[in-house]
């Protein structure tokens, strides 16, 4: 019986997962294991879905600076996963297809390959890293346009993956990165939720100690402004004519557990009245996505049903957190990290840097290409940062105005860029077009027990 095939993408915040051959969305849980300080229990990975009480958790995550570092912590949330409790896996039957850190240790490498075989005794199994794992997806789909025919992937695209721990830009040809191209922004998901923090405890209250809270607050409140300037003039107004200003009522943990922004449900089921748009009409539905979070989710003066008190005017028993300009400066340092006193070039800026590092006399394996164009013209957004509104929108504003005026500028993202290098890894395992490349990556158990991490080295950077 042939092995299944088990795609994971090992994220430093979240795990994905789930079989190439099933038809079922990928599942999803935390990378973390967490200690409560209310319920005084410890929560690994998944079972923290059951936790009642949020506010104090203690963190331990298994990476570091976007290194896999402490094995420990990485093991126990492995051990839900690949022994049969999250997923029904035998791992004696199955290949493994996983994701890596991005320029990986080889020392950390070969600690993958020990647990793999050694451990859990998979059948065989690679690792990549997510954005060449999304170079496997149909990338002229995210511009409107079908594969040409008889191509399995785009010949030249960069990969933007902004994530928990850093931010990558990766350029990439034949479907192999350009490691001279290749930079590297230290701000991820991770600093822009603590630097949140710090925000909310120096202007409201302490809540340097409330990870998990001030996280939901960005992901429900947060957006990438698009008129940086004009809104934060608008955030200088009185309440009524302040647009963006929200209110964020937090959870009590006893008859509420999560927060939600005050007036947002009834917005949203407002919009969601209309039609939604098409798969390919990404332009607007990245529009309606940053109208969406002004107008859904904050502070209105629109008469349409929803009264001024219900919009602005909390309960005496709510706590409510005020959102105004920390809607949009604190994911504006992914564009200007400088505002923070971080000497780093923003995402559109180390966009350009990365493609003029492939110019036309860069020497790839003895080819000399001219590329900078089709660089320009498939760069890709990847990364759980991605999921910002605006995001897009930005990232090809800003690089159109630096970009050489010759070279036609498109930025793609998926309806999900959270699960995008995901869903590449399933095309990679599962469509024929890609099954010698895919049985040429694998090393199987015995192979590896005969020659050791020395082929796993060999066979997985050959495609690199």
């Amino acid at each position: 019986m042939a092995a299944r095939t088990l795609v994971v993408d090992n994220g430093a915040a979240t795990i994905k997962f789930g079989f190439a051959d099933e038809d079922t969305p990928y599942r999803t849980f935390a990378n973390n294991i967490t200690r409560s300080k209310a319920e005084r229990k410890t929560f690994v990975g998944d079972q923290l879905e059951t936790c009642k009480d949020f506010s104090g958790l203690y963190y331990r995550l298994p990476f570091e600076k976007g290194l896999l570092t402490s094995w420990d912590v990485e093991k126990q949330v492995w051990d839900r996963l690949f022994n049969g409790k999250i997923v029904p896996c035998n791992p004696s039957a199955t290949t493994l297809l996983i994701s890596e850190p991005i320029l990986n240790l080889p020392n950390i490498a070969a600690t993958y390959d020990q647990l793999v075989f050694e451990e859990y005794g998979f059948h065989s199994y690679t690792r990549m890293s997510a954005p060449q794992m999304a170079m496997y997806n149909e990338i002229p789909r995210l511009y409107g346009q079908k594969m040409t025919s008889g191509k399995k992937r785009v010949d030249c695209a960069v990969v933007v993956d902004s994530g928990y721990s850093f931010t990558h830009i990766i350029p990439f040809w034949k479907g192999k990165p350009i490691l001279v191209g290749i930079r590297r922004i230290n701000v991820g998901g991770k600093l822009l939720t603590n630097h949140l923090k710090e925000i909310i405890s120096f202007r409201y209250w302490n809540m340097m100690d409330e990870t998990y809270l001030v996280n939901e607050v960005k992901e429900a409140c947060c957006y990438v402004s698009n008129k940086f300037w004009d809104e934060l003039d608008i955030c200088k107004k009185s309440p009524r004519a302040n647009k963006i200003l929200q209110h964020y009522v937090l959870p009590d943990y006893s008859s509420q557990q999560r927060g939600y922004v005050k007036g947002g449900s009834r917005s949203r089921q407002r919009k969601n009245k209309g039609k939604g748009p098409g798969k390919m009409d990404l332009d607007d539905a990245e529009d309606e996505t940053n109208e969406a979070d002004c107008e859904e989710k904050a502070y209105s003066d629109q008469s349409d049903g929803d009264s001024d008190e219900d919009m602005s005017e909390p309960n005496e028993d709510e706590q409510v957190l005020t959102m105004n300009n920390e809607r949009f400066t604190v994911p504006e340092i992914l564009f200007n990290p400088s505002d923070i006193g971080m000497d780093q070039a923003g995402i559109p800026e180390a966009i350009v840097d990365a493609i003029s590092s492939c110019d036309e006399g860069t020497n790839f394996k003895h080819v000399r290409l001219k590329i900078q164009g089709m660089l320009y013209a498939n760069v890709v957004l990847i990364g759980g940062n991605a999921r910002l509104p605006g995001f897009r929108k930005r990232v090809a504003n800003d690089l159109r105005e630096i970009a050489p005026s010759e070279y036609e500028v498109r930025v793609g993202i998926d309806k999900d860029p959270f699960g995008y290098a995901w869903k590449g890894a399933k095309r990679l395992a599962t469509m024929e077009e890609f099954a010698s490349e895919f049985k040429n990556r694998l090393v199987t158990r015995a192979e590896y027990l005969e020659t050791g991490s020395a082929l796993c080295e060999s066979r997985f950077r050959s495609a690199v």
